[in-house]
């Protein structure tokens, strides 16, 4: 199966393949960080709820990660 990338426009149809938890964790980071982001303790206990056991699939996480990458992209 092919992985498709965090989207960097409109979601229309889920994003397909699978990321393991620990690369979903540091994919949502460093989205986080590029979007200039300052995460708090409890931010980072989200991000592992989100991203870790049993975490979310990765159409959800790559999802939510292009909604931050848009936004930080239009207040710019």
């Amino acid at each position: 199966m092919t992985l498709d990338l965090v989207p960097m426009g409109p979601v229309r149809t889920g994003p397909r393949g699978f990321v393991s938890g620990p690369d979903q964790h540091q994919q949502m980071l460093a989205v986080l960080a590029g979007a200039g982001v300052d995460l708090g303790d409890y931010d980072h206990r989200i991000v592992d709820w989100l991203t870790r056991s049993p975490g979310q699939d990765w159409s959800t996480v790559a999802t939510i990660a292009s909604w931050i990458q848009r936004a930080a992209k239009s207040t710019t």
